[in-house]
């Protein structure tokens, strides 16, 4: 398995779709599908049998995954920009912004 230049917690710009162009943090990344779950992004109506956590039932709104490719991480100044992965002062692998060439936490 490679690499994926996005992970938890990023801020990423949506390249395409229905919800091109809108900004969220990822919550979830499913490596094995190349697939993560962004905060306000991709929102389904799911149909649900009252539960313990939705007594009531009905319909949730709720995010669904969207391809990885589909994403670009966004830096501290707001831009999008593209990841590459460079070797630090200690030696340790990091994420760096192409555009900037700042490092990204």
């Amino acid at each position: 398995m490679s690499k994926l230049h996005v992970k938890k917690g990023d801020t990423v710009l949506v390249l395409s779709g229905n919800d091109k162009g809108k900004q969220g943090k990822i919550l979830r990344v499913d490596v094995k599908n190349n697939r993560a779950i962004v905060e306000g992004v991709r929102i389904i109506s799911k149909h649900t049998r009252p539960n313990a956590e939705h007594p009531q039932g009905g319909i949730i709104k709720q995010e669904a995954p969207i391809h990885i490719s589909n994403l670009m991480v966004v830096d501290k100044n707001g831009k999008p920009s593209r990841i590459g992965r460079k070797r630090d002062e200690n030696g340790k692998l990091v994420r760096y912004s192409k555009k900037t060439g700042e490092i990204i936490k």
